[in-house]
This record gives C-alpha cells, sequence and structure tokens, in this order.
C-alpha cells in the first residue's frame, strides 16, 4: 500500500510536520523532520521531501531590524514604496479569458481603487512626478539605479515644500538632470527638456531652485564625454580627435571650462584641434552639431587660443 495511503496529510505548526505518523514505513524506525524532510533516523530512507519550508528567516536577538524577506524590495520609485496592489484586466492567474460580466466587475473595481488610493493631494502629486520621471529616464535610456536616485530627490523636493508655485512637471525634469549632473551623465539640459512635459526654461528653474534649496554637490562638468557625439557628425581623423580631447581635459583641468556650457566649450575645442587640417568643418556645422550658438563656439575658441599662447 502506498504511503499517502496510510499517512493523512496535513501540517503541524508546532512541529513542522505534514503526516501524522511516527514511524517508518520501511522499517518501523522512528522519523525526523529537518527544513521540511522528513526522512528515519535508522534506514534514512525519506518520506516527504521538497515542502514548503515555513519557518521563515532566522532573526537573532542582537538585530536592530527585521529581517522579514517577504515580497518585493521598497523603491522609492512608486509613491507607494512598491506596496499597492493591481487588479486584474482580462484573464485570471491561469492565463483564462474572464466573461464579460467578471470583467465589468473588475472595471468597476478598478475605477473605485484609482479613487480610493490617493490619501491626500501630496501623495497624489507625488505619484504624478514619480510617473514623469518614469517616463524620462526610460526615453532617455538612463539605468534603473539614476531613476531610483531622481524619484528620492523628487521626494526630497516634495517634503521641503519646493513644489508650492511650481509644476510637478518641472521639478520632476528637474531632478533627472541634476541626477545625470550628480553622477556625471552625458545628458545635456536640452536632452531632458526635449522628452519632458516642460520647456526647457522650467527645466532650469527648476534645476537652480534644486540646486539652490538643497546644495546638491554638484560637480563641474567636464566638456570631454560630449566631444565624441560631436565629433561623429564629421569624417575627421583620429588625431583630430584625440587632441580636441587632450585639449579638453588639460582645460577642465586649468578651470578654464568651470561655469561655461560644457557642449560649447567641447564644440570650440573641437574647433581649435581641426584649424590645422585643410578643409576643416566650419565653425557654422561645429555649432549646429552642438546644438549652440555661433557666437558660444567662437567665444570658448577665443579664450582657449589665448589661453593656450599664455601657457606655450
Amino acid at each position: 500500500m502506498a504511503s499517502s495511503d496510510i499517512y493523512e496529510r496535513g501540517f503541524d505548526e508546532s512541529s513542522g510536520r505534514t503526516i501524522a505518523a511516527d514511524t517508518c514505513p520501511e522499517c518501523g524506525g522512528s522519523l525526523d523532520t529537518d527544513g521540511g524532510e522528513i526522512a528515519c533516523r535508522d534506514c534514512a530512507v525519506v518520506i516527504e521531501s521538497c515542502r514548503l519550508d515555513r519557518r521563515g528567516p532566522r532573526i537573532f536577538p542582537e538585530d536592530d531590524t527585521s529581517k522579514a524577506r517577504t515580497g518585493a524590495p521598497l523603491t522609492d520609485t512608486r509613491h507607494d514604496r512598491g506596496l499597492s496592489t493591481e487588479i486584474g484586466h482580462r484573464t485570471d492567474a491561469n492565463g483564462n479569458t474572464l466573461p464579460a460580466k467578471k470583467q465589468r466587475q473588475f472595471h468597476r473595481l478598478r475605477r473605485e481603487h484609482s479613487r480610493a488610493q490617493w490619501r491626500s493631494k501630496a501623495e497624489r502629486n507625488l505619484a504624478t512626478g514619480l510617473s514623469e520621471i518614469a517616463r524620462i529616464t526610460a526615453d532617455l535610456e538612463l539605468t534603473d539605479s539614476l531613476q531610483e536616485q531622481a524619484s528620492s530627490l523628487f521626494r526630497t523636493a516634495q517634503d521641503n515644500d519646493l513644489l508650492i508655485g511650481r509644476s510637478v512637471e518641472s521639478i520632476a525634469a528637474a531632478s533627472v538632470y541634476a541626477t545625470c549632473r550628480l553622477n556625471e551623465a552625458t545628458r545635456t539640459l536640452n536632452e531632458v527638456a526635449a522628452v519632458a512635459s516642460v520647456d526647457s526654461d522650467r527645466v532650469e528653474n527648476g534645476y537652480r531652485t534644486l540646486n539652490a534649496e538643497l546644495e546638491l554637490p554638484v560637480p563641474p562638468q567636464s566638456p570631454v564625454p560630449y566631444l565624441p557625439s560631436i565629433t561623429a557628425e564629421f569624417d575627421l581623423p583620429a588625431e583630430v580627435e584625440h587632441k580636441a580631447r587632450e585639449l579638453a581635459a588639460r582645460a577642465h583641468e586649468n578651470g578654464l571650462s568651470s561655469g561655461t556650457h560644457p557642449v560649447g566649450f567641447a564644440a570650440a575645442c573641437l574647433t581649435v584641434a581641426a584649424a590645422s587640417l585643410a578643409d576643416p568643418p566650419t565653425q557654422l556645422a561645429i555649432a549646429d552639431a552642438a546644438e549652440v550658438s555661433t557666437a558660444t563656439v567662437r567665444t570658448h575658441r577665443d579664450r582657449l587660443t589665448a589661453f593656450l599662447a599664455e601657457n606655450e
């Protein structure tokens, strides 16, 4: 007779056992339970295995925090840190299509759930801002880590009442740009504003507010990372790009590029480096590739030329 016919199945919370018998069906020896596995002490035959371990995580008295490990980790990218509940749409847990009556019922439940999930207007603004950050970071192909940092910065801005008098979308876009600046990611203000719901002036205003009120440790931007995107627009020798990188790095080390537009200064370095070519790109073409004005390129070129003349 099979063991399933002999032993009545169940689970004893006190002993952690799933069968009621105390003896081995093979040799009559005593049974022992360890980690959800029931085996005979004498002949070592396994009676039950691969059961769910209900003992939970090990918690020691000296631990300061709870060691519960149930569910997904908390995240700053969701307004409720990922603890919300979502109601399904057209299929059940097994993938079967729900009847039309049940789908209408779930639609009503989702509607009421959406109305009741905001405890305050501030929480609704938080959810709107985090959704905007998720959309912008996806369009810019930024990493999940940068999205997490931008969401955390937006929360800090809201806690410091920086959203008062400003749109949620502008502070959300500014949080993404500030995060890129803090991590030295090569995303310009124009690139962030191009995918944001507000114009560049409002994004810049939001960034200035975050930088001033929160005293962000933003490092000076180096023009070096912006050179490849500009040089890719032209068929230039590798020596020209290498010389432009050396000029940009040297100017950054000497503080010449501090307080300037990094893309514009990179364009100026490329202009100086390509001047020795027989047919160099025009200043207008380089300015268009860098998406800056020719006056910006010309001003930085003159400063860079004067610097090189004084230090050579």
